[in-house]
């Protein structure tokens, strides 16, 4: 399902407010100063190149792992999931950030998640292993690169909106043939029952008669469907 207004929504997960003013920072210039950057552009080299502006993000912001998850609960049951959260690894006093991963998978395995960590200490076989999942997990060293922070949320955003738009066709195909075979079956029916010329008694497997169709009292045939 498509977020209300097919917003992209990201979540930061830091104990550290200057940590959220730097990703703030980071997913929204590009768009503001994108004029300012294509005019020095055209002054220095006599003409500008085109830039892509970033995605315009919706981003929250917690400063625990469990704020951050009943944040990401709240969303959830509003119809407006989170594509992406940026994760610290230490948050004391509460959940670490391994502990805030596995809740938030437990509430939408889609959710893409970059762990951010300053440590050493943290390998990512090690994150892997206590994890169990590494498909939607990427690893941000502190202090970070902006390129590398806005290439992050415009990969794994595009990656779970595609997700999304997969899960949506995959549902409507599974509609669609169940309302195919309901009309195949139902044409089947009819065609034995217009076409046979005897007595039908549709019975089930415990022999209960369901249905009676009289063409010849003089003929009788048992059919035994399995209806279940």
């Amino acid at each position: 399902m498509k977020n209300k207004s097919d917003e992209l929504r990201i979540i930061i997960i830091d104990d550290n407010p200057e940590i959220h003013n730097d990703f703030i920072k980071i997913l929204t210039t590009n768009r503001l100063n994108k004029k300012k950057l294509e005019d020095i552009e055209k002054v220095l080299f006599g003409e500008a190149t085109t830039i892509e502006p970033l995605p315009e993000f919706h981003i929250d912001t917690a400063s625990q792992g469990k704020e951050g998850v009943d944040m990401i609960v709240k969303g959830a049951n509003e119809g407006r999931k989170y594509a992406l959260a940026f994760v610290d690894i230490r948050m004391p006093p509460g959940w670490d950030g391994i502990e805030t991963i596995k809740h938030i998978w437990e509430i939408d395995k889609d959710i893409q998640v970059v762990i951010c960590t300053a440590y050493s200490d943290y390998s990512w076989k090690e994150t892997v292993t206590q994890l169990g999942q590494k498909d939607n997990l990427l690893i941000l060293k502190k202090p970070f690169d902006t390129i590398a922070v806005q290439q992050l949320a415009c990969a794994l955003t595009r990656k779970w909106g595609l997700l999304q738009e997969t899960r949506e066709h995959t549902l409507k195909l599974e509609d669609r043939i169940k309302e195919r075979t309901a009309e195949l079956e139902k044409q089947a029916t009819h065609d034995v029952l217009t076409g046979l010329p005897n007595r039908i008694l549709l019975c089930d497997r415990m022999q209960q008669l369901i249905q009676s169709h009289e063409r010849n009292k003089n003929q009788l045939a048992v059919f035994f469907l399995d209806l279940d």
